[in-house]
């Protein structure tokens, strides 16, 4: 299936899901207010989903200037991908995680979180920045942004729907319990779709792609297992607030105790690294490696100073 049906078909389930809460909110006027506001959120989703999630994630944009060796290394990697240089993005968070978001390739951008620049070191990160890259690359990120945006505008009619129930509401009301009780399910099942829409396939390919871009397929499955380990230590409070933007990141942000770890958004780690280590005996394949600097003191960025 083409990127560009992909979203058609997550979009119109979702403007599906948005009219069938809307009916239980308020009968065939509520459903009708539903399509109107679904078609208003997929247009305003399509356009601007990129910035609501760097928005609400606490994203800073940075410069060159301001992190000359991050910003040299995520132009040397797209370049070796033949993208154009995305936005880089700094996140205020100390879970070792990243993520990429853009609607097509011009208009794409890097997030990393300040905690994977103190856990990872060189080639580590920019095997997590290839990783981003080939999501960029295949246009994954359109996808995942617009679903993520959408999805916290299903769980937010959700809400609308149990304040409904529990306060009285129209007499056209379609919910009462039901509602209630079908508005908790609606809810989850937003994060389950986000989750659908980018299969798991795709992360295992955006993982051979990133591994093929900075050349060495062992330095991402050893990123993988760092921030794998951390990320359940360390709570990422803004992803917390927005669970549906979880699919987005290379791990699962989400801490290791919430119940939504039951929609799991990615394939096992221990998975992907298996098929890493595959790879790298292969020999690899890719740009080459020679380019990113080997890990050590004397070549150490901001995220190796240990």
């Amino acid at each position: 299936m083409t990127g560009n049906l992909r979203t058609f078909v997550l979009m119109a389930a979702m403007t599906a899901l948005v009219m069938a809460m809307g009916y239980l909110i308020g009968g065939q006027g509520g459903a009708v207010l539903a399509l109107i506001f679904a078609g208003a959120g997929n247009l305003w989703a399509w356009w601007n989903s990129d910035k609501a999630v760097l928005r609400q994630q606490g994203a800073m944009l940075v410069t060159r200037q301001q992190a000359p060796e991050l910003v040299d290394m995520v132009a040397d990697l797209a370049q070796r991908a033949n993208l154009p240089m995305p936005k880089v993005y700094i996140l205020a968070t100390e879970q070792p995680n990243a993520f990429a978001t853009g609607r097509n390739p011009e208009n794409a951008a890097v997030a990393v979180t300040q905690g994977i620049m103190g856990v990872l070191d060189r080639d580590e990160l920019a095997g997590v920045i290839a990783h981003e890259l080939a999501h960029i690359q295949h246009r994954d990120t359109l996808i995942m942004t617009v679903t993520a945006t959408m999805a916290g505008a299903i769980a937010m009619l959700g809400n609308m729907m149990m304040f409904s129930s529990m306060f009285g509401g129209r007499d056209d009301n379609r919910g009462g319990g039901l509602g209630a009780i079908l508005a908790m399910i609606f809810a989850p099942m937003a994060a389950g779709l986000v989750q659908m829409a980018i299969s798991r396939t795709r992360e295992y390919e955006a993982d051979r792609i990133g591994a093929e871009i900075c050349g060495k397929p062992m330095s991402l499955a050893s990123a993988l297992a760092k921030i794998s380990r951390a990320a359940g230590q360390t709570v990422n409070i803004p992803a917390e607030r927005n669970p549906a933007s979880a699919s987005m990141f290379i791990i699962n942000p989400l801490h290791a105790l919430r119940m939504d770890r039951l929609f799991a958004t990615h394939p096992a780690t221990e998975d992907r690294i298996a098929r890493l280590q595959a790879m790298s005996g292969s020999g690899g394949t890719g740009f080459g490696a020679s380019r990113i600097p080997t890990t050590g003191r004397s070549e150490a960025g901001p995220w190796n100073n240990r």
